[in-house]
């Protein structure tokens, strides 16, 4: 596992433990050398679980995914939503940009709506982009599904981002674990920035 050095300084800081390379440093010269220490392991690993943005609840379910015991499961698909204000997710696969979509920020009613309201679904929706755009991302992503599982990947993380994380991403992320769903195949749905918010 791994984290950005800011956040392992504020998990420190919180915890108020000590690093154990710290005890007579600063705490920022522990994690350079432990990241020294630790960079053969780090570069030998099959996996590298970044939880800089990841909630407790957030890690148990990729450790639990990455590390089933059964190998016939199926891959496990997870879509998330961003602002690009805050920055990409770290542990995205695979990163769709749907700022070119009508914005319904700046229509006064909708503004305090999010994406999961029909108000703003219907809004989306007159968007004469949006639908095109759908259908080529649910062929690309039905050609990837099965290219992925063949190469035996079970985890796969789809960010779908707009300028806030609120309006057209949450749309067309809630759109497409519907579209999933259709499919037989279970996407488990977060959306960082608008949870952030308590919505």
């Amino acid at each position: 596992m791994d984290c950005v050095d800011d956040i392992l300084v504020r998990r420190f800081k919180e915890t108020r433990r000590r690093h154990p390379l710290a005890v007579d440093r600063p705490l920022s010269e522990g994690i350079r050398r432990e990241r020294n220490r630790m960079a053969a392991l780090r570069g030998a690993a099959d996996i590298v679980i970044d939880t800089s943005d990841m909630a407790l609840g957030d890690l148990k379910r990729a450790l639990e995914e990455h590390f089933h015991l059964t190998r016939e499961a199926a891959l496990s698909v997870f879509i998330t939503t961003f602002g690009f204000r805050k920055g990409l997710p770290r542990d995205a696969d695979r990163v769709f940009d749907v700022r070119f979509l009508k914005n319904p920020h700046y229509d006064p009613e909708l503004r305090p709506l999010s994406g999961r309201d029909d108000p703003v679904g219907a809004y989306i929706e007159t968007d004469p982009t949006f639908q095109p755009f759908f259908d080529k991302l649910t062929d690309l992503l039905d050609l990837l599904l099965g290219g992925y599982q063949a190469e035996g990947k079970s985890y796969l993380t789809i960010a779908v981002g707009c300028t806030g994380g609120r309006h057209r991403s949450v749309y067309t992320a809630e759109r497409l674990a519907r579209w999933f769903e259709k499919q037989g195949k279970a996407a488990q749905l977060r959306h960082r920035d608008l949870d952030k918010l308590g919505i």
